[in-house]
């Protein structure tokens, strides 16, 4: 069976390079949205394998609210239907500390940093959790 993998990115470069990733180097379908209501209803309606989300989100409102992704994967962890989905957070903050506090205010799985420089390395780091969670 092919692994689902549902990407939430604003950015439409690293929208495109997400999808590529997952859809030539694993074989994956991919989900690709900037929209918390259409993460949740594919969630809901699909699942996914894995959640790649991006940190920033710029103009994302989830409940009345401005939400970005630390917020969407603590709503995704706290969520027993969601809960067991690996999470992969991707954000340009790549400052020293920077992933371990995302990691620790999120509950996310792991956390690459945008641009990715190492294509084979955030596979591998995919493949990994996917595994894991199956």
């Amino acid at each position: 069976m092919t692994k689902h993998v549902l990407v939430v990115e604003d950015d439409p470069h690293n929208a495109t390079l997400f999808r590529k990733i997952f859809e030539k180097r694993l074989g994956c379908d991919v989900t690709v949205t900037d929209s918390p209501a259409a993460m949740f209803g594919v969630l809901r309606s699909r699942g996914a394998e894995l959640v790649v989300l991006d940190v920033s989100l710029g103009n994302s409102v989830w409940e009345g609210r401005p939400v970005n992704g630390i917020d969407l994967c603590r709503l995704l962890k706290q969520d027993p239907a969601t809960a067991r989905i690996p999470v992969i957070l991707a954000t340009a903050h790549a400052m020293r500390g920077d992933a371990e506090r995302l990691l620790a205010e999120s509950g996310a799985d792991d956390y690459v940093a945008k641009p990715i420089l190492d294509h084979g390395a955030f596979v591998e780091q995919a493949a990994y959790l996917m595994e894991k969670a199956a």
